[in-house]
């Protein structure tokens, strides 16, 4: 195809400029697509097309470089030098001039009409699948590209038996076979026959030719596809179990939602023939995503989930009882469900399937399966990303419609987010809910997204079972030799409404009345294959019947099914614990000489590494603190977590925006020689011969929906991995709201399945504006699922509660407990989100620092404490204070990194009776430390004397007590006053969360009511911050000193 890169564009537009003043339109039409599938494009009737003229009559300029002037001196150049040519120019050469003047027969043609012939086949492959029969509708008239009118190319009848000299040519198709003289009828036989039947072929986008002539390969046969009478059998077989299974379903719940696949049945053979092809082809394991439409079937007749247990959900469903720790959380409706199955194949082999479970939000399931899948290459050791596959069925309008969809292809090329290739399915009923393909896109496939990542996509007709198995094994075949995404448009229709109560006829009358008289797919296969003669109407009642009596045995024993302990876990999860059964804590501490070893690792860089002089610095100071065991800084408390974590075994994986190096340039995790370019990564020479992907940290893609959801299938796979991911801010996480809704909060609840991950969002007032300052930590809170009005069991041999609860949101301010709190993602029998509210400025503060013996395990140490050394979910305020202490007027309750605020006021003001505590972990609410401070700090005692009386501001419950032997001396008893501070407004951050829980916990103790708690924050706010800083400035100046004042704080109510 060398030719072509020169000589294509410039022939094309010659024989575009020889039309000269036809008084009529050329387009044709012909019935074919409906206005539901072929949308926005409109030829207009205005402008004449013009008529062909010759070759020799043009009088185009020579730059335009379209006069045959031009070609005839580029021959007759080439034949006194054919070195003076472009080499392409010298192929085609000789090809033509030196082969035609010894073929018969075509001794009249010229350079030029080849040429036309040439571009005539080009065309076909380029919008051949603009003439192909893809509608089952047939509902109205589509536009033929001029492209395709052989007359456009100067070709009329007389020309049709005709023979014409193509060449053998170094590409694939018809044009490498050895018939380098056609006619050109047959020529144009073969284009329909290929192009322009029941599959339309995009493809020539590609811009690797070796990709375009594989395909050419495939759909340009000599003869047209045909299957043997077993296959058929097969096929057939297929296809009645997917129609039967949706009439089985219409016969006994006429009035149930259950988003069924009549009118694409055809998915089901096809799939299950993609993933015989994929299976034949090395293929172990396929993970699927799918919306709810045909979710059912594919679920019964592809995964092979229970038929009794999908009819048994139908009725209502039963929570399986009896079972000591089953967890059955909220549950979900039967069309969101997922399964897996270990599911044979034609071929006789195996394949496991995993159908993911996901919510109504189309496509947001995506990122989640390429995730997974991800995964699972990693821990089978599928280098080649050749045993593991992702397939994502889509619909037509969400396909085109969700950016989602845009997010996930954009993963696919990119080196730590590929899985070597996704199969896309597209179930293109030619219609959203109620909305028209013109209404719901701009471009003129559904599909056209893809073309921007270079996947072929494979447009048919969705009545044409035969013509949909091709192109599902032609998918499986290209995803596993080019290891890239490819694209199957299955063009149907949906004969009920968007889901069967549903009354489509109110905005699609004309397609409805068309759909009611319109055969099904299984009807028009029956009568093809007994017009072959290849089955008998016996043959067909036989499988008809074998089907019915299994769905009919499968429904009574539906009525008495008792669900058995669901299969929640993967192999991977053996022995991990359910919310209702108990695990018990573990240290996180490690070994002195551990954290010695492992620090050294991490803080070495190789002598001939060059890296930038400031990243030089940051590495020795990192190793100063090792050796020291002072001074320990956010990043290397972070990376002591992880390399403690790959000592251990355990799988590491941070991705996110820029988090190679931090946001805030304090991770350096990735070293850049200044010289050579060359990377390195300290933490990948943790231990000997560590796997290169054992610790993964990528910068991603500018996107947080799709790369979010994409680590959360990561984490989903395996638990004993540590996953993160990490905004750039954490004001920019709300771009994932859909999965922390849909999967992160929720997902254990409605799926049964845990997972890990952790989020990392910076978050913090810095005087950086309403778009650099909050992560929205009361949402994450919001969402938070213990209850506020009971106090769990919190006896530490017994304690539940971060089990029974969603997930765990905290507000870290030390390095030692952030390195703790990573690490508790591992050291337990379960798992559960972590959202952390990381620091910004505290990167890098004075006084944000820890000593390395926090990090360790020994008894003694500043981090060990009755239980040992672990995450502390709060802490205790630092100045060595006794169990019982008095002389305390304020309590103050906070997060995160206004503590260091609040500590510098204090001791600037002296105010040595005010009390502050870190509440480290926010949820779930740790009541028995909450309860632990307000005992330590039960009352305050003033002493007035009578003649020095000052006139002092107390609360209402204050008690006054006369002293008996001298009296003029007042003893004064007052509560301490409890605050909880907080440096976003009122209506956002902790305090809605907070205030409730911890007069749960002050009732329990009589220390007052939710009158008693004290409020010192921003006033309520539309947005985030000010994105003044002065105003940021005096704000956090004023509830800074207003928390540490000696009068008492106003209540907010």
């Amino acid at each position: 195809m060398v030719w072509f890169r020169t000589a294509s564009s410039i022939s094309k537009l010659a024989i575009k400029r020889s039309l000269l003043l036809s008084q009529t339109s050329r387009s044709r039409i012909v019935p074919s697509h409906s206005r539901f599938f072929q949308t926005t494009t409109f030829k207009s009737n205005a402008a004449p097309v013009p008529r062909a003229v010759p070759l020799s009559r043009l009088t185009d300029s020579f730059l335009d470089g379209t006069s045959s002037v031009y070609l005839e001196e580029l021959q007759r150049a080439w034949e006194a030098d054919p070195t003076s040519v472009d080499e392409s120019w010298d192929n085609f050469f000789r090809n033509f001039v030196g082969q035609a003047s010894t073929s018969p027969g075509i001794s009249g043609q010229t350079i030029q009409e080849s040429m036309r012939l040439l571009l005539f086949v080009r065309a076909y492959q380029v919008n051949g699948h603009m003439k192909a029969k893809l509608d089952p509708l047939n509902l109205e008239d589509r536009v033929i590209p001029d492209d395709l009118d052989p007359s456009l190319y100067g070709f009329t009848d007389a020309d049709l038996d005709r023979e014409f000299f193509l060449g053998v040519w170094k590409m694939a198709g018809f044009l490498s076979e050895n018939r380098p003289v056609q006619t050109l009828r047959s020529i144009l036989t073969r284009l329909e026959q290929a192009y322009c039947g029941s599959v339309g072929y995009e493809y020539m986008h590609i811009a690797d030719r070796d990709k375009c002539n594989w395909l050419r390969d495939k759909i340009e046969t000599p003869t047209p596809m045909q299957y043997n009478r077993e296959r058929r059998e097969v096929i057939l077989d297929r296809l009645i179990w997917s129609t039967q299974f949706e009439n089985f379903l219409a016969t006994k719940w006429t009035t149930a939602k259950r988003f069924g696949l009549e009118g694409g049945e055809t998915l089901i053979p096809g799939m299950k023939e993609m993933f015989d092809r994929a299976a034949d082809l090395g293929v172990e394991s396929i993970v699927i995503g799918m919306p709810h439409r045909g979710r059912l079937n594919v679920l019964g007749n592809v995964v092979r989930k229970p038929l009794k247990q999908i009819f048994s959900e139908f009725t209502g469903g039963t929570k399986p009882v009896d079972e000591v720790g089953l967890y059955t959380g909220t549950g979900d409706v039967k069309y969101h469900l997922g399964t897996s199955y270990d599911r044979p194949t034609r071929g006789g082999k195996r394949i496991h399937l995993s159908l993911v479970a996901n919510p109504s939000h189309l496509e947001a399931v995506d990122p989640v399966v390429i995730g997974k899948t991800r995964a699972k290459q990693y821990y089978s050791n599928d280098e080649d990303r050749s045993k593991n596959m992702a397939i994502l069925i889509h619909g037509d309008g969400s396909f085109a419609g969700q950016g989602v969809v845009y997010e996930t292809l954009h993963l696919s090329g990119l080196p730590n987010y590929t899985t070597g290739g996704t199969i896309h399915i597209v179930v293109n009923n030619q219609v959203a809910f109620t909305t028209d393909p013109r209404a719901g896109r701009s471009s003129q496939y559904c599909t056209d997204v893809a073309k921007a990542l270079d996947c072929p996509i494979f447009h048919v007709n969705g009545d044409d079972v035969e013509a949909v198995v091709h192109v599902c094994e032609l998918a499986a075949e290209w995803r596993q030799r080019f290891h890239t995404d490819v694209v199957v448009d299955l063009v149907c229709y949906r004969r009920y409404g968007h889901n069967e109560i549903d009354e489509p006829s109110f905005t699609q009358p004309k397609m409805y009345k068309t759909i009611r008289s319109h055969p099904s797919s299984l009807e028009m296969y029956q009568q093809k294959i007994l017009e072959s003669g290849q089955v008998t109407q016996e043959d067909i009642k036989k499988i008809n019947d074998k089907v019915l009596d299994i769905l009919n045995k499968e429904f009574a024993e539906s009525k008495s099914y008792v669900p058995q302990r669901r299969d929640w876990l993967s192999a991977y999860w053996t022995g991990f614990k359910s919310p209702e059964q108990l695990s018990r804590v573990r240290n996180t501490g490690v070994k002195p000489e551990i954290l010695k070893n492992v620090g050294k690792a991490i803080t070495t860089i190789p002598d001939n590494f060059k890296p930038h002089k400031g990243v030089k610095r940051v590495y020795d100071l990192r190793a100063k603190m090792i050796e020291s065991g002072e001074g320990i800084d956010w990043a290397l408390g972070e990376a002591l977590a992880f390399a403690t974590l790959l000592v251990e075994g355990n799988h590491v994986r941070l991705s996110g925006q820029d988090v190679e190096r931090g946001t805030f340039s304090h991770r350096h995790s990735v070293l850049h020689d200044q010289e050579t370019g060359e990377q390195y990564c300290p933490l990948d020479h943790v231990i000997m011969n560590q796997n290169e992907e054992m610790f993964t940290v990528s910068n991603s893609s500018l996107s947080e929906f799709g790369v979010l959801g994409f680590e959360l299938g990561y984490s989903m796979e395996n638990p004993n991995s540590l996953v993160l991911w990490e905004a750039q801010f954490g004001d920019f996480s709300n771009g994932a709201q859909v999965m922390f809704d849909q999967f992160v909060s929720s997902g254990e609840s409605k799926w049964l399945r845990q997972t890990g991950l952790c989020l990392l969002l910076p978050h913090g007032y810095d005087g950086q504006g309403p778009e650099h300052s909050s992560a929205r930590l009361e949402r994450f809170l919001q969402m938070s699922d213990d209850n506020p009005y009971v106090i769990p069991e919190m006896e530490p041999t017994l304690r539940k509660q971060i089990q029974e609860c969603n997930w765990q949101v905290v507000n870290v301010t030390t390095p030692a407990n952030y390195f703790h709190v990573l690490r508790r993602q591992i050291h337990r029998d379960f798992r559960k989100p972590l959202v952390v509210m990381s620091p910004k400025n505290l990167l890098r503060h004075k006084d944000c620092k820890s000593n390395l013996s926090e990090f360790d395990d020994v008894q003694g140490h500043a981090g060990f404490d009755k239980q040992g050394t672990r995450f502390k979910r709060l802490i205790k305020d630092q100045n060595d204070h006794s169990d019982l202490e008095e002389g305390i007027r304020r309590l103050v309750l906070c997060s995160g990194k206004i503590y260091y605020e609040l500590d510098d006021e204090r001791k600037a003001a002296n105010a040595t009776d005010v009390a502050i505590c870190r509440v480290e972990q926010l949820c779930p609410f740790p009541y028995d430390l909450i309860q632990r401070e307000l005992k330590r700090y039960p009352s305050t005692y003033f002493i007035l004397v009578k003649d020095n009386l000052k006139l002092v501001t107390v609360p209402e419950k204050t008690e006054f007590y006369m002293d008996p032997i001298f009296s003029d001396v007042f003893t004064i008893s007052l509560d301490a006053e409890i605050v909880w501070c907080q440096e976003e407004p009122m209506n956002m951050g902790a305090y809605s969360y907070i205030a409730p829980r911890l007069c749960t916990a002050m009732k329990a103790l009589n220390r007052g009511s939710i009158d008693d708690i004290k409020y010192v924050g921003r006033l309520p706010s539309a947005a985030t911050a000010t994105g003044f800083h002065v105003v940021h400035q005096k704000e956090q100046k004023e509830l800074v000193q207003q928390t540490v004042q000696p009068e008492p704080i106003k209540s907010p109510f």
